[in-house]
């Protein structure tokens, strides 16, 4: 019996076993077309559209070292890019292709609708200058707990790093 090694391993290795089943009902063999799809897609396409699922078709008999038919994939897309999506369909299946190294997708289908997207990341907060630093030891200084006043200085910190920026 195998001794199982404990410690840690890429998350790549871990989405699949996580979400495989998952992926597995909506046609996908594994994450990468997910997870590859703002880079497949390009900008601004890649945010505004995601996929769905690859549809593939019924094989009454699978012919022995015959390539399976290509599947269908089907992308959400929000309305005001639809177009764009469908004159880039060709060329988002060439980059699929191309990924999985065979011809796996035949045809693009879009559906129009809300694609869920990640909250917009916020700029680096600025360094502070010696004076503001002081400002801030200053006025956390007289807390007892130590905890408590380093969380307050880290408040601090993030407050006037912060001002002056556009909200």
């Amino acid at each position: 019996m195998a001794r199982q090694a404990y410690g840690s391993r890429p998350l790549a290795e871990l989405v699949d076993g996580a979400m495989g089943e998952a992926l597995a009902r909506q046609g996908f063999a594994s994450a990468d077309v997910i997870a590859a799809w703002p880079d497949i897609a390009g900008d601004p396409l890649g945010t505004y559209s995601q996929p769905v699922k690859l549809e593939w078709p019924k094989r009454a008999r699978p012919e022995p070292d015959a390539a399976p038919p290509p599947a269908t994939l089907v992308i959400l897309v929000e309305s005001a890019f639809a177009l764009d999506a469908q004159h880039m369909a060709p060329l988002l299946i060439e980059r699929i292709n191309a990924l999985y190294g065979w011809g796996c997708v035949g045809k693009i289908v879009l559906k129009q609708g809300p694609v869920r997207r990640p909250p917009p990341r916020r700029p680096p907060a600025r360094p502070l200058a010696p004076g503001e630093e002081a400002a801030i030891a200053g006025a956390t200084g007289s807390v007892e707990d130590a905890s408590l006043r380093d969380a307050l200085a880290r408040l601090g910190r993030e407050i006037v790093s912060r001002q002056g920026r556009a909200r």
